[in-house]
């Protein structure tokens, strides 16, 4: 067969129709749905979808058997001839009835937000660790709708819906997949096991931690390789980057911290996504610092803050040390950024701005060691002098007279566990002190 526009290789290509229902309860924030419809064509062509059209339907609740009611879904059946489209794509989570009926009355294959999702998941997990939790993401989603995935899993041409576990794993019997789905559990704790003991490591080595997150292209991966010459893939699409990087990265003061780039958020992450990639997101958990990085070009990047915020209160890692950086100024206007939010400890870079990345550096360094603190300390003293190098990084020191002079970059919690030893001796709060007086005698 010689492949028309419509094929690549012999391989029939994936032609969508996108659908989008917007009930009575999501009319009253209807900017928020054009963004998942919006986001859902991102996905799409992500996932190497040609996207023809993009249809909503105002509906005071989903239709349990149609989804969208039997009238639109005749509109749509019209639609989809009159384009020549193989497959419909739904913004909103479907049941396997759901798809049942709509596969039967369209003659399309019929994929839902969460398996399109899971589907880029499965394109883009290289590591051992990835593979494992997209396969069990995807059985967990599949094992409920095993009834309604007929035509999806014997479709001609595969494409979206059947990459992963593939045909074979998936046409079997659900006591099989549970069996996986147990094997891929036991394989996943062995892998969190191993994760756990670098991290203890790490802890134990006295290494700084610092985790970026925040939603998909905001250009976490892009602020790594910046910072730390990682060699990491970097596309403007969502989900470029799946797999978990770390990488070394030296502060002004030339300490060694580790920085993790994790996974990106996206609004109506899959539940079963969260569940399965929670290994990797608990890096945020075990961070020192949480670098929250936003895209601050984005007409929705309030949305999407509260979307990050969210998923981090459900791992627990809202409590977490946080630095907010308003990424990719260079695409705002003054106005723009002028609107961009202030609240709590925040920064505005460019990661392409060398001096940007400059103060970041500093601030980070700032979050994690504290500040600078200076002491005079007698030469006799030599239990508080081995107290300095043990509060933090010794930057300068020098004799004066009688007398030790250090500059001191504190660890806040060595600093606050035995450091106070040394305040009477720190010379800035003499200082201080002195200063005070001199203006009460004045």
């Amino acid at each position: 067969m010689k492949p028309t526009s419509h094929t690549v290789t012999g391989e029939l290509l994936d032609r969508a129709v996108l659908v989008s229902l917007i009930t009575q309860k999501q009319k009253k924030n209807e900017d928020l749905a054009e963004q998942s419809l919006q986001e859902l064509v991102q996905l799409a062509e992500t996932a190497g979808v040609e996207v023809l059209e993009t249809m909503t339907q105002n509906k005071e609740s989903a239709d349990s058997k149609w989804f969208i009611g039997k009238g639109k879904v005749e509109e749509l059946r019209l639609r989809l001839e009159a384009l020549d489209a193989n497959t419909a794509i739904f913004d909103q989570e479907l049941s396997g009835a759901q798809v049942r009926n709509l596969e039967a009355s369209l003659d399309v294959k019929i994929i839902d937000r969460t398996q399109l999702i899971l589907d880029i998941f499965a394109q883009r997990a290289k590591t051992r660790e990835g593979i494992i939790q997209v396969e069990l993401a995807q059985l967990s989603y599949l094992l409920p709708r095993l009834s309604g995935q007929g035509k999806n899993l014997s479709r001609l041409g595969g494409g979206i819906g059947t990459r992963g576990p593939g045909e074979s794993k998936l046409e079997t019997d659900r006591r099989h997949i549970r069996g996986r789905i147990d094997e891929l559990k036991a394989q996943l704790h062995e892998v969190v096991k191993h994760r756990t003991l670098h991290r203890e490591r790490r802890k134990k080595a006295g290494v700084y931690q610092v985790a970026l997150v925040g939603y998909t292209n905001a250009g976490k991966s892009t602020l790594l390789k910046q910072l730390t010459d990682a060699d990491v893939f970097i596309e403007n699409q969502l989900f470029a980057t799946l797999d978990p990087t770390s990488r070394s990265m030296e502060l002004p003061s030339g300490k060694e911290i580790v920085i993790t780039d994790t996974v990106g958020f996206i609004q109506n992450l899959p539940h079963d996504l969260v569940a399965s990639f929670r290994a990797t997101l608990e890096e945020a958990n075990e961070a020192d610092l949480i670098l929250h990085v936003v895209d601050s070009s984005s007409e929705m990047r309030e949305e999407q803050m509260r979307v990050v915020a969210q998923v981090l209160q459900e791992l627990g890692a809202h409590k977490q040390e946080q630095l907010t950086v308003f990424n990719k100024i260079d695409l705002c206007s003054q106005q723009e950024l002028e609107l961009l939010s202030t609240e709590g400890a925040f920064l505005k870079i460019s990661a392409y701005s060398e001096e940007d990345l400059g103060r970041l550096r500093d601030a980070i360094q700032d979050k994690l060691m504290g500040e600078t603190k200076r002491f005079r300390i007698p030469a006799e003293k030599g239990d508080l002098i081995s107290l300095v190098y043990r509060i933090g990084d010794v930057l300068d020191n020098e004799m004066d007279g009688e007398e030790m002079l250090f500059q001191v970059l504190v660890n806040k919690d060595d600093y606050e566990k035995s450091g106070y030893l040394l305040a009477a001796y720190d010379q800035d709060a003499a200082l201080q002190e002195q200063s005070g007086e001199e203006g009460e005698n004045q």
